[in-house]
């Protein structure tokens, strides 16, 4: 088969894979986000491809002549729809998350963002806040940390025995970096899901293709035919079958990156009609726009709905797939084409990319510094941001148990000597009245203990796991926690959690399966405290609250998903809806901004409630 009709081949593979992952963010496709390992498989092949031809011909590799055609052929639509995506985000996003887009824009110039979000995304606090415009800069930063090292380490490897060293070399990666990735996606899944090093294998892949002797590649079977319907029967059911809650990229990455592998390696045995479709203009079309189309996709469908401050409606979505294109057609034909045709000197390209990356940090580091730290309030009164959004002393103190933890330090406040201690008991919306309660335990002479850990709500309930928080550690949590309580033997025991985690199919509803996790808890808390008051979750906002406020979207900030009042188990049951809400849940309560993000009341909030919490505590006795 002709280097053209491969060609073609690959192109329909990058439309593919574009695709999915522009379905994908749309939510057309709940496993869409499997066209990124697509591009992988391709990148490793092409690139490898790219590399070992050039050393078999010369016997030498030029690594600035390499580097500098990547420079040419990415830079310019990667910094040019950065730049534009900035300016925009600048102009229609709250002053507030500067500092963050700032950041971010800087991240994905010098394509290191896949670390930064790992690390921003790895906080439970940060998973509900507002998205970044920039975040599908990620997988470039690994692609281009891949093209980097790559290079290097295939001339490296043919130094030393030609290709069955770099055969050898190439296999030994691939195997680390998937077993690496399969250490990582358990005990770490969005290091696993953002890192290069577990990654690799996926590249590697691809890289591994060109080693299968060309009469196994050139030749067709029916056998191999059969494979590639398979591969591609492998790519639709993980595109519908998977989502966000499955663990990736793992054993889970190997259906969409074997069945690319198949695909690419078998292209000599594509049936007729697949050969037929592949050379389609529109598919051949996809495939060309395929890195603008990624690159402009997010930010044209995320920035809106930010805006807004609402879902995008399905008629929504396709006319910003459709502007998409669009955005991607022009792109490919005044920036990437064009270029593409230009013969510049490696001098000229190099002081054009170190242009280019240092006008997108100088333009970063002018979002960065541009950032505000104040929201105005519809009264004209003016508030801290860095106040609205403050945790609770908890998270300060080290005492808020984080992920991989089982254990809770001797936190102690209120009056440390008192004979009387109540405890607070629970995951993060528990923490949210620790402000309350720490001013009450002081103003009455309390003992205050507090017990609490991200993700893992009081109630005994097997959640639908969130990235690196698992059930484990909440099991061994709770079980350390209800131990510590024992120990105490206090006078009450304030528990809570958050109600609005997913749950696990088997449960009918989320009342049933939230119900069961509270009587559990009380079977095991029952005579450890002489009283047991569960507080009901807090309404849910629709919104980041602070953010939606410093947009100056006002009354449309309001809103609140309220909470199921109903409890299974003897509890005394506190509802504090009431105290946040009346005919709807307003954003601001008495002249308090009552979240700080979009989930947990503000500790000013939570300041504000301590005397109608404190009237509640006297009522039962507590006081």
């Amino acid at each position: 088969m002709s280097s053209k009709a491969r060609i073609h081949q690959i192109q329909a593979l990058r439309a593919l894979a574009a695709s999915l992952v522009v379905f994908f963010h749309a939510k057309l496709s709940p496993g869409g986000f499997i066209g990124v390992d697509i591009f992988y498989v391709i990148s490793g092949y092409l690139i490898t491809g790219l590399i070992i031809k050039e050393i078999e011909l010369t016997s030498a590799f030029g690594f600035k002549s390499f580097y500098l055609r990547r420079a040419k052929r990415l830079l310019p639509a990667s910094l040019g729809i950065l730049s534009l995506t900035a300016v925009i985000s600048w102009l229609v996003l709250p002053a507030t998350v500067r500092t963050d887009l700032g950041k971010d824009i800087f991240a994905a110039t010098i394509y290191v963002s896949n670390y930064l979000f790992a690390f921003w995304q790895n906080d439970y606090q940060n998973l509900n806040a507002t998205p970044s415009p920039v975040i599908h800069y990620w997988s470039l930063a690994v692609e281009e940390q891949f093209y980097i090292f790559w290079p290097i380490a295939i001339y490296t490897l043919w130094k030393f025995g030609k290709r069955s060293a770099v055969l050898a070399g190439v296999s030994a990666i691939t195997i680390f970096s998937f077993f690496f990735s399969l250490y990582l996606t358990e005990r770490s899944p969005i290091w696993a899901f953002y890192s290069l090093p577990t990654r690799a294998w996926e590249l590697g892949l691809g890289a591994l293709i060109l080693f299968i002797p060309k009469r196994i590649l050139q030749t067709r079977s029916i056998a191999k035919t059969l494979a590639i319907w398979f591969a591609l029967s492998l790519l639709v059911f993980a595109s519908f079958t998977f989502s966000e809650k499955t663990p990736f990229p793992g054993t889970s990455a190997l259906i969409p990156t074997l069945a690319a592998t198949i695909a690419i390696a078998f292209i000599a045995s594509w049936p007729p009609i697949l050969n037929d479709l592949s050379k389609l203009r529109i598919v051949q079309w996809l495939g060309e726009i395929s890195y603008p189309f990624y690159l402009w996709h997010w930010p044209i469908l995320v920035l809106p709905s930010t805006r807004f401050g609402r879902p995008l409606t399905l008629i929504e979505r396709a006319l910003l797939i459709a502007l998409t294109a669009l955005a991607a057609d022009l792109t490919h034909r005044f920036i990437e084409k064009p270029i593409a045709r230009t013969n510049p000197s490696q001098k000229k390209i190099l002081q054009l990319s170190i242009f280019g990356t240092a006008g997108c940090a100088l333009l970063a580091g002018a979002i960065l510094l541009s950032s505000s730290n104040t929201i105005s309030l519809s009264n004209g009164r003016s508030v801290s941001i860095a106040a609205v959004m403050e945790k609770p002393k908890v998270y300060l103190d080290d005492c808020h148990v984080n992920n991989g933890e089982t254990l809770s330090g001797e936190c102690t406040y209120g009056d440390k000597g008192s004979q009387r201690t109540i405890v607070l008991y629970g995951d993060s919306h528990a923490a949210q009245w620790f402000p309350a309660l720490e001013k009450i335990s002081k103003d009455n002479g309390l003992k205050l203990v507090s017990l609490t850990k991200s993700a893992c709500p009081a109630p005994e309930v097997k959640k639908v796991e969130i990235g690196a928080y698992k059930n484990a550690d909440c099991f061994a949590w709770r079980k350390n926690a209800i131990k510590r309580i024992a120990e105490i033997n206090p006078d009450a025991v304030l528990l809570s959690g958050f109600q609005h985690f997913d749950f696990p199919k088997s449960y009918s509803s989320r009342e049933v399966w939230w119900a069961q996790g509270q009587q559990i808890a009380f079977n095991h808390l029952n005579g450890l405290a002489k009283r047991l008051i569960y507080i009901t979750d807090t309404p849910h906002p629709i919104r980041d609250i602070p953010n939606c406020l410093a947009s100056g979207a006002g009354e449309k900030c309001d809103g609140s998903e309220k909470s199921a009042a109903k409890v299974t188990g003897a509890f005394t049951v506190l509802n504090p809806t009431s105290w946040l809400c009346g005919n709807n849940c307003p954003a601001i309560v008495d002249g308090v901004v009552a979240y700080r993000d979009a989930s947990h009341i503000s500790v000013a909030m939570s300041e504000a409630l301590a005397p109608k919490l404190e009237d509640f505590l006297i009522a039962q006795g507590v006081l």
